[in-house]
Formats: C-alpha cells, structure tokens, sequence
C-alpha cells in the first residue's frame, strides 16, 4: 500500500487538486459538450463495456449459485465474457498508458499528477485480474462436487475487483473527460 492515501484500495476519491478542471466541467454536463462526440463519447462506452461484463458474470454466478444456471453453461459463458474482459481491459490500460495518458498529462499541469494516480491503478488492477483469473478458472474446471466452492470463490474475487475497477474508472473518467473537453483530443491518436 501507498503511504500517500491514493493507493486504489484505500481511497474513496481523487484528491480535491486534482478535481479542479471536474468543477468546470461537470459530469451532467459532459455530453453536451461539442468535445464529447468521437473519441470521449467512444472511450466512456469503452469503461460502461466493461462494467456491463462485470455485471453479466456476477449475475451469472449468483444464478449458478443458486442453481438457476447450468455449471457448464455458467463456464461457457465466463469463459467467453471473462476472456473478452481480461483481454479487452489489458488493451484498453495499455492504449491508455502508452498514446493517451502522457499526451493529456502534459495538457494540464494542475492535473497531471493524477495521471501518475492511474498508471499505478492500472498496475494494482494487473495482480487483481491475475486474482479475478485464477478464480474463474478454478470455478470453470471446478468438479461438480465442488462447483458451488469454485463459483462462490470466484464471485467474492469478482466482487473485490468489481469495487476496485469501478473507483478507478470513476476517478480516471473524472480526470480525464475534464482535460478532453477543455483542450480537445486533436492531440490524442484516434
């Protein structure tokens, strides 16, 4: 854990400094914005994406959990929409680290601390898909003996990274929507 209170797992928020251009830019106010059609209104369907596959596995597992879902569907469906997250989230960190994040950091000085933020949150966020993984795959091979231990393990994991990925994404969206919208993304690969 980070000793300066930002470390994703502790904290509730990003710090009011780093909320500055948030006050100017209010989300309510985002897709009015003539700088929100193209790649924010594409980068914020991105994040509901992947909070809609969080959705869709933890209701699979609460219906297998209780029965209402085949063990080997319930795997055939984890296994198609967790791969597609994994890999689709991992993608998503990288295009963010390598092409966005230091163009936009270097948009705003009061914010661009907040960018070192999520770089670290999107390392934290490795060991927990690595966790998130290991779970789906215990509950997808798990015996039928054992299945509902596997699938109740790999729900308590998918609810941990569930509260991490969503306070991430909250505070990513929140630094970086603001920036899009004052400074544009002429600068930014599309």
């Amino acid at each position: 854990m980070d000793d300066d209170g930002l470390d994703l797992a502790a904290r509730e928020g990003l710090p009011e400094a780093l909320r500055v251009l948030l006050a100017a830019y209010p989300r309510e106010g985002w897709a009015a914005d003539p700088n929100f059609r193209g790649l924010v209104e594409f980068w914020l369907e991105r994040h509901m994406m992947f909070r809609e596959a969080l959705a869709a596995m933890s209701a699979d597992a609460e219906q297998a959990l209780d029965g209402a879902l085949d063990p080997r569907r319930f795997a055939a469906r984890l296994s198609r929409t967790g791969g597609m997250f994994v890999q689709g989230l991992h993608g998503h960190h990288q295009i963010e680290d390598v092409h966005y994040f230091p163009v936009l950091q270097r948009q705003d000085a009061r914010v661009a601390s907040g960018f070192d933020i999520l770089d670290r949150d999107h390392h934290a966020l490795d060991d927990h898909l690595a966790s998130f993984v290991e779970a789906a795959n215990g509950a997808i091979r798990a015996p039928e003996s054992t299945f509902r231990d596997g699938a109740g393990a790999f729900h308590a994991e998918l609810a941990r990274l569930t509260g991490l990925l969503d306070r991430h994404l909250v505070d990513e969206e929140e630094l970086v929507v603001p920036v899009i919208l004052k400074y544009g993304s002429d600068a930014l690969p599309q």
